[in-house]
C-alpha cells in the first residue's frame, strides 16, 4: 500500500503511531514523495533536471566517518545518499545486519530517531535488519521504496518492535529482488525535491523564487514570494523543515502553499491583499546529513529564535526585520510546519492580544467547519522569551505564531486535505480581518 494512502498494518500500526514518543553515492530523483502528493503544478521536467545534480560536497562529520557500509552473502548495506544515516553497520550473518542508530551529536536531543539506508542485493532473498538505538529508541515506522518515487509502509508482519518507550528496538524483514531498495523512517524529501517544487511554483505569475541565503555548509536556503499585482501591505510568513526528520509537516506544507496559488476567487483575493513569504527548508544541512534535530552547529534551530546565533536563523531574523522596518508593510501571521506523534496546533492563548485580533481561534474554528469528520486539536501556551518561532514572533511583533504539527504516521491523503483546507480557512479568516 502506497504511503500516500491508508497505513499498512491496520490497527497494530495505528496503535504504534499513537504510542510513539514525541518532543521523532546515487542520488534520489527529485520526484520522490511528490508523486504521492498528486502535485498539480508543472514540476516534473524541473524535477528530472534537479535529480541530475548531486548535493554540494561537504566535509565528513564523525557519524559519517564511522558509518561506512557492510556486506554479507545476500546484500550490501550503505547510507551514501542524501539523508542516509546510521551510526554503524555490522553483518551479523549471511542474511542479517545490525545497525546502530544514534543522534548527530552528544547535545540535548529530541527523540526523533531518524534512519535511512540502501540495500543492494547480490542475489534474491530475504534479509533481516536489526535496528538498535544508542538513545531514545525506535520511533518511525519503516517505509520502503525501490525507485525513490513511490513509498510504501512495510507490512506489519515484516516489522517487529520490542521494548517500551526509550528502550524500543526494531527488526525489519525485506524481500530483495534484482535492484536496490531504500528503507527510511519517513519518505525522503531532500533539497532537490524543494528545488523542483519551487521551480514549478515559480512558473505562476504571482510567485517569485529567490535565494534567501546560505546554510552553514553553503547550501541554498530559498524563499518564495507569493503576491498578486499591485502593493500588498500585509505579510504572512511560512517556514518549514527546521527539524530534519519532520517530513509529515513538509507533506502538509506543499498543498497548503499550492492552495494559496490556486485559481479560485478566494486565492486571487488573498494574493491581492496579502504577500506570503515561504521558507520551506530552513535546515538543508541537517536534512542531507540525516540529523535527528540539529543543524551542523549542534543547535536546535527552533530554540534559536531570539538569540539567532546560527546562519540559518539569522536569515529568518533578517527577513522578518526587512518587513517590520518597512513603514508600508506589516507582519500579520507566522506558521511553522513540524511533525510530532499526532496532529496538533501549538498556539498563543486567546487571552493574549494579537493583531489580527483572535485570529487563531477564528481560523481554527473555520478550519473545523471545513473538516467536520476530523477533530482539530489545539494546545495554547506562551512562555515569554522562549526562543521558539511562535513565541518570538508574538513577543517581538505582536502577531499570532502557530506551530503546525502533523502526526508522524498520519494518513498521507489526509495530510493533503489538511494542508488544503487549513489554507482555505486561513485565507478566509485573514480576508475577514480589518486592514491595518
Amino acid at each position: 500500500m502506497a504511503a500516500s494512502t491508508a497505513l499498512a498494518g491496520g490497527s497494530s500500526l495505528s496503535t504504534y503511531a499513537r504510542n510513539s514518543d514525541s518532543d521523532g553515492g546515487a542520488h534520489f530523483g527529485a520526484l520522490h514523495c511528490l508523486k504521492g502528493l498528486d502535485m498539480r503544478l508543472p514540476i516534473a521536467a524541473a524535477a528530472l533536471v534537479a535529480a541530475a545534480f548531486p548535493a554540494p560536497p561537504v566535509e565528513a562529520h564523525p557519524a559519517e566517518a564511522a558509518q561506512g557500509e557492510c556486506a554479507n552473502a545476500l546484500a550490501t548495506l550503505d547510507g551514501d545518499f542524501p539523508t542516509g544515516a546510521y551510526a554503524s553497520c555490522e553483518a551479523t550473518g549471511d542474511k542479517r545486519f545490525k545497525l546502530v542508530i544514534a543522534p548527530e551529536d552528544e547535545g540535548r536531543i529530541n527523540c526523533s530517531a531518524w534512519y535511512a539506508f540502501r540495500l543492494t542485493p547480490a542475489r534474491k532473498g530475504r534479509v533481516t535488519i536489526d535496528l538498535d538505538y544508542a538513545t531514545c529508541g525506535h520511533r518511525y515506522w519503516p517505509k520502503i521504496s525501490t525507485d525513490g518515487v513511490t513509498w510504501d509502509y512495510l507490512k506489519a508482519k515484516n516489522v517487529t518492535v520490542e521494548g517500551e518507550r526509550n528502550e524500543r528496538t526494531a527488526s525489519i524483514k525485506v524481500k530483495l529482488g534484482d535492484g536496490p531498495v531504500f528503507i527510511a523512517g519517513q519518505e525522503i524529501v531532500p533539497p532537490s525535491v524543494y528545488d523542483a517544487w519551487l521551480d514549478g511554483l515559480a512558473a505562476h505569475a504571482d510567485a517569485e523564487r529567490r535565494l534567501l541565503g546560505k546554510s552553514a555548509e553553503g547550501r541554498d536556503i530559498p524563499v518564495m514570494t507569493i503576491a498578486g499585482e499591485g502593493t500588498q501591505r500585509e505579510t504572512v510568513l511560512l517556514v518549514g523543515r527546521q527539524h530534519p526528520p519532520e517530513v509529515s509537516g513538509a507533506l502538509a506544507m506543499f498543498p497548503f502553499v499550492e492552495t494559496l496559488l490556486g485559481d479560485s476567487d478566494l486565492a486571487r483575493r488573498y494574493r491581492a491583499r496579502f504577500q506570503t513569504l515561504v521558507v520551506p527548508i530552513l535546515n538543508p544541512d541537517g536534512v542531507v546529513r540525516g540529523h535527528w534535530r540539529h543543524n551542523t552547529g549542534g543547535v536546535d534551530l527552533n530554540r534559536d529564535w531570539g538569540p539567532f546565533t546560527q546562519p540559518e536563523t539569522k536569515l529568518m531574523d533578517g527577513l522578518m526585520k526587512e518587513v517590520a522596518t518597512d513603514p508600508g508593510r506589516r507582519l500579520r501571521l507566522m506558521l511553522d510546519f513540524h511533525s510530532t506523534n499526532h496532529d496538533v496546533f501549538y498556539t498563543i492563548p486567546d487571552e493574549l492580544p494579537t493583531e489580527p485580533e483572535l485570529f487563531t481561534r477564528r481560523w481554527l474554528d473555520r478550519y473545523q467547519e471545513l473538516m467536520p469528520d476530523y477533530e482539530v486539536n489545539r494546545e495554547a501556551r506562551h512562555d515569554v522569551g522562549r526562543p521558539v518561532s511562535k513565541a518570538h514572533v508574538y513577543d517581538t511583533y505582536g502577531i499570532p505564531g502557530v506551530t503546525f504539527e502533523l502526526g508522524d504516521e498520519t494518513d498521507r491523503e489526509l495530510i493533503r486535505r489538511i494542508g488544503e483546507q487549513a489554507a482555505i480557512a486561513m485565507m478566509e479568516t485573514l480576508l475577514d480581518s480589518p486592514e491595518p
